[in-house]
């Protein structure tokens, strides 16, 4: 691609676009040109995005469905021609450890974080491989660089979307696809202020009193990695740094993790939230 000029008249598909990153995406992307689709859960945010950008094509479908989201890419499709790039920012978050969640939250996120990114790259490959010049940029997250305490089931799914973005770059590369992973941290967007309350205090002392990014800024990131055909997006400096340090000093990493989780036991020891909870493995 070349620069923002790029997106000019480009179909682009963007997946969780209704709310967060996603939502910030679409934002960027009207403004850049592109002719821009979004599959999302059909509710209220939905129903606002139909009414503040009525030139989106939007269709409510569960990214869960293979099924629907097979069928709804190909109406995109037809409506607006061959999707040449894609943004999967789909995705739900339930932090607890691995004790205190149940058996199906872990299955959700699986399903959403995971399974809903890979039913939507299935579904655009075809049209892909027969154009070139294409772009696949799912949402990993920094949980996804290393474990995190307290992210059981969310850090595993989002580990998933980095494994499944690696082997993508690999496979796709020959037939002039183009594959980025993007590594945010904490980011103000409403799935973040939903799940601060279930956090535990180990989970809070690890991310620390870092403001979270801007939606709009990791977006802007987002887009300019995917316009230079970058593999990795990290969209701050400290992100970046701890990838670099997890890959040549990774003792070093689980010391400072472990220090700080033992700091919060020793002063919080009769904090209800903190792990171990009651079992709860049904």
């Amino acid at each position: 691609m070349s620069g923002r000029a790029g997106w000019a008249g480009r179909h682009v598909l963007v997946t969780g676009g209704s709310s967060g990153i996603g939502r910030e995406l679409v934002h960027q992307l009207r403004g850049a040109g592109a002719v821009v689709s979004v599959l999302a859960l059909d509710d209220t945010d939905l129903a606002r995005l139909r009414a503040s950008a009525p030139d989106v094509h939007v269709r409510g479908v569960d990214v869960t469905d293979a099924a629907a989201v097979g069928s709804a890419t190909d109406e995109l499709a037809a409506a607006a021609g061959p999707v040449r790039s894609l943004f999967t920012c789909a995705g739900i978050s339930r932090p607890g450890c691995v004790q205190d969640l149940g058996l199906g939250d872990f299955r959700a996120q699986m399903e959403v974080n995971y399974f809903g990114t890979l039913h939507a790259v299935r579904a655009v490959l075809p049209g892909m491989l027969h154009s070139g010049d294409a772009t696949i940029t799912c949402i990993s997250s920094a949980a996804g660089l290393l474990g995190v305490f307290g992210y059981a089931a969310y850090g595993p799914s989002k580990f998933a979307v980095r494994g499944l973005c690696e082997v993508l770059r690999q496979e796709l590369k020959p037939h002039g696809v183009s594959v980025t992973a993007a590594y945010p941290p904490d980011v103000d967007t409403p799935q973040l202020a939903m799940e601060t309350p279930l956090q535990p205090p180990e989970l809070q002392a690890i991310s620390g009193t870092i403001k979270p990014l801007t939606a709009q800024s990791v977006a802007t990131a987002i887009l300019r990695g995917t316009e230079s055909g970058r593999s990795s997006v990290f969209p701050d400096v400290r992100t970046r740094a701890l990838s670099r340090l997890v890959g040549t000093a990774p003792w070093f990493v689980d010391r400072a993790l472990d220090r700080t989780i033992a700091k919060v036991r020793r002063r919080r020891p009769a904090d209800p939230r903190r792990c171990p909870g009651p079992a709860n493995l049904s």
